[in-house]
């Protein structure tokens, strides 16, 4: 979860747009952190150490791990080390963004190394996501700190972005978030809750992005005008919120209950807003809570 928000950071500070944001999100599954991405990260090495690692690489027919070793920035344990972190979404990202030439190696260690310095991060951290820093992060992020119900809303945001990762996929990046007084929506899907959340949760996005959203969801391609694509966001919702429920019943022995989906195209929707917009491949959805 933490990856999510590193990419918010660079976004934020300038450091990357939204698009090649994006484009790297798009290719982050199917690439692996290289070994100088891992080795900053780890603080084996500095950018121009892999730097010049890469130069001689140019010269000679190793690969990088045996040039760092025999230009003695390594040790072979650190090496094997190393290798077994290559599946870390953030330094994916970091790879992604290093390869296509949107940073250097030099400020996306600058980058990571601020993020986590800023947010008392480790890369345990990262690797393990822990629960209470996680809600630290959320708390923070989103700006709950001494709101009404705080608890319970950073609960469920945590849960909202970990229900995202499982069933809709790692590769999105939230961006800061608005408070409104009132919510115009595109298409969406939303439902009511009472008890312990007393809230409407509302999911919607322009036509593609909604449409991109439910066919992960559902894991088929479903089209704009197929009714399906209404019930798989409005599943997701009553899915997240079900398991909100269940959660809250065992953590605080309170209730929440659930009104069925509904969907609709352009309303308008006034209270107390909490809008999160989370920027994917596929174009950006958003997810409000209103009180």
């Amino acid at each position: 979860m933490f990856s999510q928000f590193f990419g918010n950071y660079l976004l934020n500070h300038g450091l990357v747009t939204t698009d090649q944001l994006s484009d790297a999100l798009a290719r982050q599954s199917q690439t692996r952190a290289k070994l100088g991405v891992l080795a900053i990260n780890a603080g084996y090495m500095t950018p121009e150490q892999v730097d010049m690692v890469h130069m001689q690489q140019q010269k000679v027919d190793k690969r990088i791990g045996d040039i760092a070793v025999d230009m003695g920035y390594m040790t072979e344990a650190q090496v094997n080390e190393l290798l077994k972190q290559q599946g870390l979404a953030h330094l994916q990202l970091g790879q992604v963004l290093v390869d296509s030439g949107y940073m250097t190696n030099a400020q996306f260690a600058d980058a990571l190394f601020n993020y986590k310095l800023e947010n008392s991060l480790t890369d345990i951290d990262f690797a393990e996501k822990t629960g209470n820093k996680v809600n630290e992060i959320v708390t923070a992020f989103f700006k709950l700190d001494g709101l009404p119900q705080q608890t319970i809303l950073t609960d469920y945001v945590t849960l909202l972005f970990k229900n995202l990762i499982r069933f809709v996929g790692d590769d999105f990046v939230p961006l800061t978030p608005d408070s409104l007084p009132v919510l115009h929506t595109g298409r969406c899907a939303y439902q009511k809750t009472h008890g312990a959340l007393e809230s409407t949760i509302v999911f919607d996005a322009p036509d593609s992005a909604y449409t991109a959203f439910a066919s992960r969801f559902a894991g088929e391609t479903l089209s704009d005008s197929d009714e399906m694509t209404d019930a798989a966001n409005g599943e997701f919702l009553n899915l997240h919120d079900g398991l909100y429920a269940v959660n809250v019943s065992d953590e605080y022995s309170a209730i929440v209950n659930i009104d069925p989906q509904e969907y609709g195209r352009d309303i308008t929707f006034k209270g107390n807003v909490r809008r999160i917009s989370l920027v994917y491949p596929f174009g950006t959805v958003n997810f409000s809570v209103i009180q």
